[in-house]
């Protein structure tokens, strides 16, 4: 067989008259990697022959050099490449042979082989065309590997052994370093460490250019004051290395929003570190609001505002339209006068974007009196009244477990339609809702369960049973096999219960809808006990409540026997009401209606 192989003959044979015989084990080519070859055959020539089989009908299915066959079909257009020399064989079992022996011993070259061959040749002036024609590859390709070839030594012999990735080589671009380059190699080589974790590694103290402080400042200014930066090779990241002058150059940028704001004529003006001010800031510092006084359109710009909005929301309105619209809706939006500014501040801040945001007509205490008189803030309806206001029965922590005894019947009550929790879910997840997201979608949880524990107190068992499996060392996949092997009822269920356990309304106008649909009921769940609720108010309040459920009057004896009880013993007999005892309830004569005011009766702030 060898011998016939040595002497078959080769013969020019008509492109016309090639095709690729099925004896051709390559089926999956690279368009590009065909085109990179056919240049580098129009530029050097057929190096290598085509091998194949003559049929029955006079024409050759090539068994070796699939690929060229494809190239030369590119070529059609050179009169050069009109007949291909063909290697032929004598025989089917030859040309299967000659067609298994080119595929298996073709052989691929190294990636790091690639970035070191690439590399030389560019350092010796060679173009990179010139570089993608000899290799028969792209010009895309060659580029990709000449962002490798200043990599240190090491690193491309780690990617030869295979102890790292030709991604993880990729990484190592990003440090100019290479002492400290060469120790993060040896800390990772053959540890199976991900791209982004050796970039952590490389550069733990930089940072990204998508910061906010970077988008804040500006590349141009951070470079003018002499910033050094790195960037990664493989994509549009940059890291900037200087963050004490990167720190510097945003507080400086901030500081002089600061002095811009007082110069609009705000009283004062001040700067937090935050990317956004939430509602607990603004109730922290005590601070009032004042807002914008809104202007009004003339009835020629009321018109062209309804014409231009139209416009908008059919998606066709041009720039200048845009502006023009954005003009008018200014006007409508209004703007603060100098008598408001003289009494309200403005708290500045950067958000995740880098942009510069403005919390504006914020209202200290001390500026309060001003603002009321001015007549920008109405006086507080407890104003001078606070402290003759006889204090509430009801204490701060009474008040929390009650509201979480609330959140628990709405809990309890959206668990019933687990549909609406996923539309709520995949409401949320598609959404920027931020704190009005409807779940408790994140390291916290939502509260439900009172300090008094189960004390008249009763849940959906899915809401407090089964809590989340302890996972640690165990097989996670096998865990999650038999997870899903239970069906999707069971995950369906599972769903919805950690969806219910999570909910917590979300902003006031989606919470009311929600509680309009699932009818929360706070008496399904609990009950007033001595416990969790008798106990913890005063005895004049639980004197006001008895004669209240049972219509009595002050005088009434029911009420004076009840009133001279010790506060112990008025929590028993309350909670023996609410427990609809038979024999009191006997006792105390209790009409269907007073028993239907019992079972409904709600502390305030629960309804």
């Amino acid at each position: 067989m060898k011998h016939e192989a040595i002497n078959s003959p080769v013969e020019l044979v008509p492109f016309a008259d090639l095709y690729v015989s099925p004896l051709n084990p390559r089926t999956v080519f690279s368009p590009e990697g065909i085109e990179a070859l056919a240049e580098n055959i129009r530029q050097l020539g057929l190096i290598q022959n085509l091998a194949g089989l003559r049929d029955e009908a006079g024409k050759v299915g090539i068994v070796a050099g699939g690929r060229r066959l494809r190239a030369l079909e590119l070529l059609q257009d050179d009169p050069r490449f009109a007949a291909i020399p063909v290697k032929l064989a004598p025989d089917a079992a030859t040309a299967e042979v000659w067609a298994s022996s080119e595929n298996h011993h073709r052989e691929q070259p190294h990636a790091a082989d690639e970035i070191r061959e690439y590399g030389t040749m560019a350092a010796r002036g060679v173009p990179v065309p010139s570089i993608a024609v000899a290799f028969g590859v792209n010009e895309k390709h060659v580029y990709r590997r000449l962002k490798l070839a200043s990599l240190p030594a090491p690193v491309l012999d780690a990617l030869k052994a295979g102890t790292i990735t030709l991604s993880n080589a990729a990484a190592f671009t990003v440090c100019d370093d290479k002492a400290h380059s060469l120790a993060v190699l040896e800390q990772v080589k053959g540890h199976g460490y991900s791209d982004h974790q050796i970039k952590q590694m490389l550069k733990p103290d930089a940072v990204r250019g998508t910061d906010r402080r970077v988008l804040f400042v500006g590349q141009n200014a951070y470079e003018a004051e002499g910033g050094r930066m790195t960037g990664d090779l493989f994509s549009d990241q940059q890291y900037f290395d200087d963050v004490a002058l990167l720190d510097e150059l945003f507080s400086r940028k901030l500081a002089a929003a600061v002095e811009a704001a007082k110069a609009e004529g705000w009283t004062w003006a001040e700067a937090i570190g935050d990317s956004y001010i939430g509602y607990y800031e603004l109730e922290n510092r005590k601070l009032d609001r004042i807002y914008k006084e809104e202007g009004v359109l003339t009835e020629e710009q009321a018109a062209r505002y309804d014409e231009l909005a139209e416009l908008a929301n059919g998606e066709v309105l041009d720039e200048d339209g845009q502006a023009e619209l954005a003009a008018l809706q200014a006007i409508l939006d209004g703007s603060y006068s100098d008598e408001q500014k003289a009494v309200a501040g403005v708290i500045l801040y950067v958000n995740s974007k880098g942009e510069l945001q403005k919390a504006e007509g914020l209202v200290r205490r001390e500026d309060r009196t001003a603002a009321i008189e001015a007549g920008f803030l109405r006086p507080s309806a407890h104003a001078g009244a606070a402290e003759d206001a006889p204090k509430s029965a009801i204490s701060q922590k009474l008040r929390d477990d009650l509201s979480r005894i609330a959140q628990g019947a709405r809990q309890h009550a959206i668990l019933r339609d687990p549909d609406l929790l996923i539309d709520l879910l995949a409401y949320q997840l598609s959404h920027a809702l931020r704190w009005e997201k409807p779940f408790g979608l994140s390291t916290e949880d939502v509260p439900n369960w009172p300090s008094t524990e189960a004390s008249g107190y009763q849940l959906d068992a899915r809401l407090t049973d089964n809590p989340a499996r302890d996972m640690f060392g165990k097989d996670h996949a096998k865990s999650f096999r038999a997870f899903r092997k239970k069906g999707a009822e069971h995950v369906k269920g599972e769903l919805a219960r950690f969806l219910a356990a999570h909910y917590r309304g979300g902003s006031k106008d989606m919470a009311a809808m929600l509680d309009k649909e699932t009818q929360p009921n706070i008496r399904e769940v609990w009950t007033p006990t001595a416990a969790n609720f008798f106990s913890r108010v005063g005895g004049g309040y639980l004197d006001d409540l008895w004669r209240d459920l049972l219509d009595l009057a002050p005088e009434h004896p029911t009420a004076t026997t009840f009133a001279k009880m010790k506060k112990g013993e008025k929590a028993e007999r309350l909670e023996a009401l609410f427990r609809g005892d038979g024999d009191l309830c006997s006792a105390l004569a209790v009409t269907e209606e007073q028993a239907a005011k019992i079972a409904a009766w709600l502390p305030e702030g629960m309804k």
